[in-house]
């Protein structure tokens, strides 16, 4: 891909309503977030014009400068036990069958291993994800309408 068919992408994207974007095309990856997060920018460097690029990782800046709080509070995460249960193709993740439908599982659900759990939206096909494996729903690891790519954890189950 041509530098002008990125910055094609780049607009089309901030255009959008999308938050996020993966692109992964042969030895090219691109990844685009409107997520105001702390995270890592990946940018691809190649070593020789026809070598495979290696990725360099910077860090992205907060795009608001932070506030210094009054009282230091420290937040304990504790991780959900289960396997994980994985996008097997890159789209946007549906957790509900419509937006006037309840919510396909949320933590604490039993499932079996052929209940649907989620729909990834993939060039307008929706494709339902199921379980993979039964148990109880300990965690879900994306937010309604996230962009997800192939191998992205969807959900722990127990």
């Amino acid at each position: 891909m041509d530098i002008h068919g990125v910055k094609e992408i780049v607009e089309q994207f901030d255009k959008s309503t999308l938050r996020e974007f993966d692109l992964r095309k042969g030895d090219f990856e691109l990844y685009l977030s409107k997520n105001e997060s702390y995270g890592r920018n990946y940018v691809a460097v190649p070593q020789t014009p026809l070598a495979t690029p290696q990725v360099a990782e910077t860090p992205v800046a907060s795009p608001v400068p932070a506030e210094t709080p009054k009282a230091e509070v420290a937040e304990v995460k504790v991780e959900a036990e289960g396997e994980v249960v994985t996008s097997p193709i890159v789209g946007t993740v549906y957790l509900q069958p419509a937006p006037d439908k309840p919510a396909y599982v949320k933590v604490g659900d039993t499932v079996s291993e052929h209940d649907t759990v989620c729909i990834v939206e993939a060039m307008k096909m929706m494709n339902e994800i199921p379980a993979g494996i039964s148990g109880v729903v300990t965690e879900i690891l994306v937010e309604n309408e996230q962009v997800v790519g192939i191998g992205d954890a969807l959900f722990k189950i127990k």
